[in-house]
């Protein structure tokens, strides 16, 4: 009895390994078509329900698909119920492995075909580069899970006689909540319900356990991942929190649903079709789990615009926007982290550009405490940003955590220019410089602009000339202002502060044109490659004139 039991623990525990190196190689398959699949096809949460659903099941992990919801929500590109939809149809997307374990790993037992599987995509992995490697690291994934099962089922199958239905809890209202909470504790033991799921299929194919039995504790298994996903919400964004306790909330009323449905559901099967639910007894369980997580969406879906709120009540914002954003439970995927970063850079942008006009002579009054507030943020940021894990080579999400580092240095010397502008006003008086901080002053609304709104064009170019005129100018009008110092016409002191205020301007306009073609490449479609961001500009002091 004991090597047995060691047989189908050995067994559950290849097949947990197969499962977290399939989805693991899944995702990386995936990459940014995932993001790029849901924030295409997602437009209402009926459709993020359909979208979450298929590629969960696609790439076998609802994790990869919930990361990839939040970090929309953070970046702005979805709503928070059209998130929903897709944690909604997550849940359904997870039912997939119970028919792949039921169908092929009971029904047509192919574990025994599975080991040259396993060889091959090794042999894969060892020998190939690239998306080649991940797709033979998936099927040697692939491979094990087969093999674990059909270990896992022989080890069952020695304890035939010895582990009954008689000895788990009977089927009763009492006996199918203690059920519920063992299936609670294995999830909460192998962290994963697909892997509670297998076993209770196994122990249902040997004949240990009932269909009533195992369906409870599949609702518990179901209803464990909230512990979980409970946990994550700690320390983590608004949105994070609030897809946790939504995710949390959803499965607690599935689960109650189901446990209500399930003496319906045994009746009506006995009822209807009672040789299917004797000679299948693995796929009259998957079917339920299908099911209830099937009318859990369809009972929620109408009301999502309502579920939303009273999570958004449960969890209301935390006073720095930025927190919402930059959350480290993204870093599973470089790329959705990078797209929180690009959000949370073009709001600070666009606050810096606001800042600046305020300090130019027809802008306004400078706001130190904002000033502070954008350097604590771009502080967080970069540290934020140079903590996001990212391939090496040409993977495009390094070139975008380059570009992000690039233009955060050049929105901190923005933010210093703002705060040293004491000589502003000798802009005032020549027309000459007056002409030149209204150029500067359109240029940065033009900036401030295309920060609300990418898809409007782009004033890159305009700054960059306009820099380039002041950098070209400088050593004439130096000149000039001095020449008029000379004739008396402007006292020495005066022609100082000209000569720094002109300074002002063309640094600023050089920090500006910087920060805009920077930002450019941190977009989630950035236009260029590596190569067309360039490596790590100089952190030096600028030369003074």
């Amino acid at each position: 009895m004991t090597g047995d039991l060691l047989e189908g623990l050995g067994g559950l525990g290849i097949f947990l390994l197969g499962l977290v190196v399939m989805t693991e190689s899944l995702r990386e398959l995936a990459g940014g078509s995932l993001r790029r699949t849901l924030a295409r096809f997602t437009r209402s949460p009926a459709s993020g329900a359909g979208v979450g659903a298929l590629t969960t099941a696609l790439v076998q992990s609802s994790s990869a698909t919930t990361v990839a919801a939040v970090g929309f929500v953070g970046a702005g590109l979805l709503t928070f119920p059209q998130a929903l939809g897709i944690l909604f149809g997550a849940n359904v997307g997870t039912t997939i492995t119970g028919w792949l374990v039921a169908l092929l790993g009971f029904k047509l037992q192919i574990g025994t075909l599975m080991p040259p599987v396993v060889l091959v995509g090794v042999l894969l992995r060892l020998f190939r580069r690239g998306r080649v490697a991940d797709f033979g690291t998936a099927l040697a994934g692939f491979g094990l899970i087969f093999i674990g099962i059909g270990v896992l089922q022989d080890g069952l199958a020695g304890l035939q006689g010895v582990v009954t239905p008689r000895s788990f809890p009977p089927d009763t209202w009492s006996g199918r909540a203690l059920l519920l909470l063992m299936g609670v504790a294995i999830t909460l033991v192998t962290q994963s319900s697909s892997a509670g799921v297998a076993t209770a299929l196994a122990a249902l194919n040997a004949g240990a356990i009932e269909l009533s039995q195992a369906a409870a504790m599949v609702i518990g298994m179901d209803v464990g991942t909230t512990v979980t996903a409970a946990m994550a919400t700690l320390g983590a964004s608004t949105p994070a929190r609030r897809t946790g306790w939504a995710h949390v909330i959803y499965n607690l009323l599935t689960g109650l649903g189901a446990f209500l449905l399930l003496p319906a559901y045994v009746w009506a099967l006995e009822e209807t079709a009672p040789a299917f639910a004797a000679s299948d007894p693995e796929l009259s369980l998957v079917a339920f789990h299908t099911l209830f997580n099937g009318l859990g969406v369809l009972a929620v879906l109408p009301l999502t615009d309502r579920f939303a709120g009273l999570v958004e009540r449960l969890v209301p914002d935390r006073p720095s926007p930025f927190a919402q954003r930059l959350d480290r439970s993204l870093f599973a995927d470089a790329g959705i982290a990078m797209d929180a970063v690009s959000a949370t850079l073009f709001d600070l942008a666009d606050k810096a550009c606001e800042e600046l006009v305020a300090v130019l002579p027809h802008g306004g009054v400078r706001s130190e405490e904002a000033l502070d507030y954008i350097d604590l943020a771009l502080h967080d940021t970069r540290d934020y940003v140079t903590a996001i894990p990212v391939r090496g080579g040409d993977d495009p999400t390094r070139a975008r955590q380059m570009a992000a580092l690039h233009a955060i240095d050049h929105l901190d010397r923005l933010i210093d220019r703002c705060r040293d502008s004491s000589d502003l006003d000798a802009l005032r008086e020549t027309a000459e410089l007056a002409g030149l901080a209204t150029a500067v002053e359109a240029d940065a609304r033009s900036a401030a602009t295309w920060l609300g709104d990418p898809r409007t064009p782009s004033p890159v170019e305009s700054v960059r000339m306009l820099w380039q005129d002041l950098e070209e100018d400088r050593g004439s009008r130096r000149s000039e202002i001095a020449a008029r110092a000379s004739h008396g016409e402007v006292s020495g002191e005066t022609a100082l502060r000209q000569m720094d205020a002109v300074r002002w301007l063309r640094r600023t306009a050089h920090h500006l044109w910087r920060i805009l073609h920077h930002l450019r490449y941190v977009l989630p479609s950035p236009p260029g490659t590596l190569e067309e961001v360039g490596g790590p500009e100089p952190m030096q002091a600028e030369r003074a004139d």
